[in-house]
């Protein structure tokens, strides 16, 4: 890929110029490994030292550490060099992927009656099912699946073998990784006779814009009403949202987690990996939930919350888990002590 002046990147993104224009920048790269063709960033004081020792062409610094950047570097100042590197890679992303040509693959199957943008890009034996809705700019991926009746707004990226099943919405500039299925059956059964009797799923899936969603990642739809991730939604990998569920706006989780259906998840919530959480229960706004906690009830007041037994020595963790299982007796008999204690 030919290399761009870091004049031309802080006309496209902002920032205050402090160097050369006509500085070429072939690629952005860390901090410690950047060389002269580079532009990397520093977002925090503690990288103070290795800011002073890095090689790279240009830096995008906030105004703090201006004064520790190496004599000579050419230097863009931001307020928040994290966000800029973010706007950054999307600005190279698109200089080194450029969308596909619009118009459909010939191995692909677009039903009658489904409706695709003609300026949407449409790639090999992907499946568009009668009554789809396939807006301006979208690409499907190759082996991608949008079933009957479902939506997918303008630009969004559904990567390759993305399955959106029938009757889902899908909002603008959304991104899906290759493998997520959207919609697919809730775990609905009922009991019966020693056996277990099927609950249809009637409801679908509502997915707002600037939603992200990781590879192999499954939202189920809803039994009756719908499951819904509001706007600005981001999903790691390897994450299941059960059926009913309610995802609220910008609320991120990293991979491995789990939600039990008709779970209600508020705005701006973090949940880290691998975290389970309790089905039929409410998260409220701002809540942060570390990594591999077990949620069991409803979390109404911000705040962090975290529950997890620290690895250990086996036989160690054996004597600690056997303490544990004896903390209510324990408990009990402490409360009779003071109980007795008191009638003294």
């Amino acid at each position: 890929m030919n290399s761009v002046r870091l004049g031309e990147i802080v006309a496209a993104l902002g920032g205050e110029l402090r160097g050369d224009p006509a500085h070429e920048i072939a690629r952005i790269a860390p901090l410690e490994s950047a060389g002269g063709d580079a532009i990397t960033f520093v977002a925090q004081a503690r990288l103070q030292k290795a800011l002073e020792a890095s090689l790279a062409g240009a830096i995008v610094v906030a105004p703090a550490l201006v004064a520790a950047a190496p004599a000579g570097r050419s230097l863009v100042v931001t307020d928040d060099p994290y966000l800029y590197f973010a706007r950054l890679t999307q600005w190279w992303a698109k200089r080194l992927r450029p969308a596909p040509p619009a118009g459909a693959h010939p191995t692909a199957w677009i039903a009658p009656g489904a409706v695709v943008a003609a300026s949407a890009s449409i790639g090999p034996h992907a499946v568009v099912e009668a009554g789809a809705v396939i807006g301006e700019r979208v690409q499907l991926g190759a082996h991608c699946v949008v079933g009957a009746g479902s939506r997918v707004g303008a630009d969004s990226l559904m990567h390759p073998r993305v399955t959106i099943a029938a009757g889902c919405t899908v909002g603008e500039r959304c991104v899906f990784q290759s493998g997520a299925v959207i919609g697919a059956d809730g775990f609905g059964i009922a009991p019966t006779q020693r056996r277990w009797e099927r609950i249809e799923q009637l409801g679908g899936v509502r997915i707002g814009n600037d939603v992200d969603i990781g590879a192999n990642t499954c939202v189920d739809r809803g039994a009756l009403e719908d499951t819904v991730l509001e706007d600005g939604v981001k999903l790691d990998n390897q994450i299941q949202i059960g059926h009913n569920c309610h995802i609220g706006a910008h609320t991120v989780m990293a991979a491995c987690v789990g939600i039990a259906g008709s779970t209600r998840v508020g705005r701006n919530v973090m949940i880290g990996g691998a975290a389970m959480i309790q089905g039929h229960i409410e998260i409220a706004d701002g809540v942060t939930v570390s990594a591999s906690t077990m949620v069991m009830h409803s979390l109404r007041k911000k705040g962090v919350y975290t529950a997890i037994f620290p690895v250990d020595e086996h036989a160690s963790w054996e004597k600690n888990a056997v303490t544990l299982r004896n903390l209510y007796a324990l408990r009990e008999r402490v409360r009779a002590l003071e109980k007795a204690q008191k009638k003294d």
